[in-house]
């Protein structure tokens, strides 16, 4: 799903970290692209993963199908083009009976899906 954002790119991203801390989850890492282009002489617009999760959330569904494992932490994209920034993440949905996860699992998903989308719009 992509969606734009209210905010601008470094409102988003900080919008997003605040608002997945403050819903118990972690922020495992925040991979900054346009510094690693940058590092080697490249440029591209703002472009920063942020990835995340909760093992009380996760760990059911790795339990239930170990190789979803490659799936989590979840990650969430925060990228500007033509100064609006966009978010992009996966659906819940989308991860329906992959790697062999059970359907109805897949709800543990939905809060961070609703979380993001609520957390960039005014």
């Amino acid at each position: 799903m992509k969606l734009q954002s209210d905010y601008s790119f470094a409102e988003t991203v900080d919008r997003l970290k605040t608002a997945i801390t403050g819903k118990g989850m972690t922020v495992f890492a925040e991979i900054d692209h346009r510094a690693a282009a940058a590092s080697v002489g490249l440029d591209m617009p703002p472009t920063t993963v942020i990835v995340y999760g909760s093992p009380k959330a996760g760990t059911p569904l790795m339990i239930a199908a170990p190789d979803f494992a490659l799936e989590l932490p979840l990650r969430v994209l925060v990228r500007e083009q033509d100064g609006t920034a966009f978010v992009t993440f996966n659906e819940a949905e989308t991860f329906k009976g992959k790697h062999g996860l059970p359907d109805p699992l897949t709800d543990n998903l939905a809060p961070a899906e609703k979380l993001i989308s609520g957390t960039i719009k005014r």
